[in-house]
């Protein structure tokens, strides 16, 4: 048994943490700067989405210097490198053994409701618990989607979602269809074709982003511009950005940039948008060109404002010839045959749905999204942490998560210390244990 979960904790916390995550914990760093009794229920080990449901080749897309957890920025010896799945895991290992957090491993919260004389209870796996302030970490990509078409497919053939995806030698031999094109699926189409595998692709409407561009990497240059600090409130598609995919590139080998286009041109075959499945035809919708299209002009619009950024700050910064499609497709396809085509798996990379029905209180809105201004609801106590731009660009990942913890912490601090009597007993009670 972990040395952090020996003992049972009291059943009352001024702050119970759901979700042991990196948004979890640069909450509770934060909560125990300011020594706020606190602990944090993780429905599995630490680290476990990044141990667990990631392949083997995978590594960040963004630079390791955006790798800031509070009070733990990235220390190590290649800071515009690409840290691969082991060290992001070691990464967070370190910042864990660096303040100690209140975690308890194992511990699966199945409700969270509010009290009829304020605060909230908790039902957890181990048991009852209340808390004056709740704060969800639990991320907002806990369903992975498959579309209904799936259940017909043959039950010969293997179907996975792309946190289950391991290496190209954990497939059976065949080709390999892919749906979906944000990060996951381009860049595990990517690490098949490498490997030498058949793919077929269904291309979808993700934007693409310039890897280096003009000296810089492109990250390096939105940092300057200050894109990484544009609140939700202040993004021009700020109604349809939290629901956007991310731009698809890699940091694999150093980094670069993945183009389809290239890929097709050495042997992988493209698709529009799936469409149906019936019998063993796939049917596709006839939008590849628009969709290779429309992911290029993005990619060339981030080249666009970068470009208008230099020019206005006077930068020196080299030249840089603009991208030329190496390929595009003859005619659009509107079918093929799985079977024909000796496809023996599918690996679906369709992106995921939040599911938050075990929270009984009233703060969301029809499509199940919580209702709140930077992680913060409109019912006193409860707050939401690590979603897709929750406030910035950063929200859900290392770069941003620290801001949003603070922020969120902040509050608690100002709300218990509305009550100090009362909270202090609770603290030492708690700090007791």
């Amino acid at each position: 048994m972990n040395a952090m979960t020996r003992a049972l904790p009291p059943n009352h916390y001024p702050v119970i943490i759901v979700g042991g995550g990196q948004a979890g914990l640069s909450a509770s760093w934060h909560l125990k700067q300011r020594g706020i009794a606190h602990v944090v229920f993780e429905k599995q080990r630490i680290a476990h989405e990044w141990r667990e449901h990631r392949w083997d080749s995978f590594c960040l897309v963004t630079p390791n210097w955006q790798c800031t957890l509070p009070g733990f920025p990235y220390a190590g010896g290649d800071p515009y490198g690409f840290m691969l799945k082991d060290e992001i895991v070691r990464y967070i290992e370190a910042f864990v053994a660096s303040f100690e957090p209140p975690v308890l491993e194992g511990v699966a919260v199945t409700r969270v409701s509010q009290n009829d004389g304020g605060g909230y209870t908790v039902i957890t796996s181990i048991g009852e618990y209340t808390a004056q302030e709740v704060i969800i970490a639990s991320g907002a990509y806990q369903v992975p989607v498959k579309p209904a078409c799936a259940e017909r497919l043959p039950p010969t053939l293997l179907q996975m979602h792309a946190p289950q995806y391991r290496n190209p030698d954990s497939l059976p031999p065949g080709a390999v269809l892919i749906v979906g094109t944000g990060q996951s699926g381009c860049q595990i189409a990517e690490d098949l074709h490498l490997a030498g595998r058949k793919v077929h692709l269904c291309v979808g409407g993700a934007p693409r982003a310039p890897r280096r561009y003009r000296g810089k990497d492109a990250v390096e240059w939105l940092q300057q511009m200050g894109y990484y600090d544009i609140a939700i409130d202040e993004h021009p598609n700020k109604d349809r950005v939290r629901s956007k995919s991310n731009h698809y590139l890699t940091g694999r080998d150093g980094g670069r940039e993945i183009d389809l286009r290239k890929f097709a041109s050495e042997g992988m075959e493209l698709y529009g948008r799936l469409d149906d499945i019936r019998g063993s035809t796939v049917t596709v919708k006839p939008d590849l060109e628009k969709n290779l299209d429309s992911a290029d002009a993005t990619l060339e619009s981030i080249k666009d404002s970068i470009d208008a950024y230099i020019a206005r700050a006077g930068i020196d910064a080299p030249a840089e010839p603009r991208y030329v499609p190496v390929w595009k497709p003859a005619a659009e396809r509107t079918a093929f045959d799985f079977a024909a085509a000796g496809i023996s798996a599918v690996i679906w990379c369709i992106g995921y749905k939040a599911d938050f029905r075990w929270i009984e209180v009233p703060v969301f809105d029809g499509r199940g999204y919580p209702g709140h201004d930077r992680g913060i609801t409109t019912v006193p106590g409860l707050y939401f942490i690590g979603l897709p731009w929750l406030y910035t660009w950063g929200s859900g990942r290392f770069s941003g998560v620290a801001r949003d913890a603070q922020h969120i912490v902040e509050r608690i601090a100002s709300r218990l210390h509305s009550a100090p009597r009362a909270m202090a007993g609770l603290n030492a009670l708690a700090l007791g244990s």
